[in-house]
């Protein structure tokens, strides 16, 4: 029983109503870094963007927001609790607070799950591996389990970083360990639907993906040595390739079980990437998704935690030197070639929409609007984000026209539309 350390602000004003198949989660609709916005500005003025607001009191966390039906909702770590909290997207208003889980043990506690929003329910996994839902409505627990050990999980050194994913009934996470690899809750109840067969595998920090080929429904995530893919109607492993063997031909000595990137799907190909000095990787799927097979490595391309986005063809993101240091780097889709490596501030994360990237550089807090060309690191406006403290390692996000920055305890709204 976690004791409540924060009360109701206020009622919330506007009613949350079902949204159908609409589900705010983790990097976007699809999860790949790329929001569906339009009419956004082709450049900012001298200063940045016009702030519309800032709010502090959060919590701190590295996690991004989901924002659903005019209400932003954010994780935040306090005094060794985890929290939800629903923000008026008007006004940044912090309208209420939920306890929902214990945070991590070890170094850098700030809350790292982005909430994945369906609806009245809110999912979340915490820093110790429950996974809980959140009646929006009611503002209360609708069910929490302790699936990390439940299911007797093991996670690598910084314990768990995942965004749930929802298939159907489904809200699916990542034990790892020797007794399962993935699980599959339902979403109204908790119980258990399937686990899947153990790979003997530690958890990474790694969000999974779902992808569909054919009449097969496939859940795709990154342990700390496999790649694997997931029948997400069953738990059976259609494939698992054992990513962390592939070498790096320029750096003998890379880090190959630290996996942080969501794997990127496009049209039969899926590509991943690590830091460390890890090379990244393109990989072929069979028609019926339940095979795979190397097409290309790229030693170059080793993003740390940022993210990398797909535009035209082209793989944009940055590169690891060490952990605070990294460059920005363009690489082909369909080749692996190498465009360029840039020097731009710091490495950093990066998302995309209406046909523009947005990159925040972890280490000063610069973001910047770029222009997606192979050509060079095309930086058309840049300033400079001061609130907050730590690292600023959260993914912005987009909605409706709105830029969201989150750094640390607080959260900036910026307007970035006509």
């Amino acid at each position: 029983m976690y004791k409540t350390r924060y009360i109701l602000v206020v009622f919330l004003l506007v009613p949350i109503w079902l949204s159908g198949q609409e589900i705010a989660q983790w990097r976007g609709p699809e999860r790949n870094g790329v929001y569906p916005e339009t009419g956004l500005l082709d450049e900012w003025p001298e200063k940045g963007p016009e702030q519309l607001w800032s709010t502090e009191g959060i919590g701190k966390g590295f996690s991004s927001v989901s924002v659903l039906d005019g209400i932003i909702y954010a994780t935040g770590w306090n005094d060794s609790i985890e929290y939800l909290t629903a923000i008026n997207r008007t006004n940044g208003q912090i309208l209420w607070q939920i306890p929902y889980g214990q945070s991590i043990q070890r170094s850098f506690k700030d809350t790292r799950c982005t909430p994945t929003i369906e609806g009245d329910r809110a999912y979340m996994i915490s820093g110790r591996g429950e996974v809980v839902c959140v009646d929006l409505t009611q503002q209360h627990i609708a069910w929490n389990v302790d699936a990390f050990h439940q299911f007797e999980g093991e996670s690598a050194r910084w314990e768990i970083a995942e965004s749930p994913l929802l298939v159907d009934n489904k809200v699916i996470y990542t034990p790892g360990g020797h007794k399962t690899t993935l699980v599959a809750l339902d979403k109204q109840t908790g119980e258990t639907i399937w686990t899947s067969e153990t790979l003997h595998d530690t958890s990474a920090f790694v969000s999974p993906i779902l992808i569909e080929r054919e009449d097969n429904k496939i859940i795709v995530n990154v342990l700390s040595n496999y790649l694997i893919g997931v029948n997400a109607e069953n738990g059976k492993i259609f494939w698992s390739y054992k990513y962390s063997e592939l070498e790096n031909p320029l750096r003998q000595n890379s880090a190959t079980f630290i996996n942080t990137i969501s794997p990127l799907y496009k049209a039969g190909r899926l590509f991943i990437t690590s830091g460390y000095d890890h090379t990244s990787a393109m990989f072929e799927l069979s028609p019926d998704g339940t095979e795979i097979s190397l097409v290309w490595s790229q030693p170059v391309m080793d993003t740390h935690h940022g993210g990398v986005v797909l535009h035209d063809g082209y793989l944009y993101g940055s590169t690891w030197i060490n952990n605070r240091e990294g460059n920005w780097a363009c690489v082909e889709w369909e080749t692996g070639e190498l465009m360029y490596e840039k020097e731009w501030n710091n490495k950093g994360s990066i998302i995309s929409a209406d046909d523009k990237l947005v990159v925040y550089e972890e280490k000063m807090g610069f973001v910047a609007l770029v222009k997606p060309s192979p050509e060079d690191f095309q930086v058309i406006s840049s300033f400079k984000h001061n609130q907050g403290s730590g690292p600023h390692w959260s993914h912005p996000s987009i909605k409706d026209g709105v830029l969201y920055v989150r750094h640390g305890n607080t959260l900036t709204a910026y307007k970035i539309s006509n």
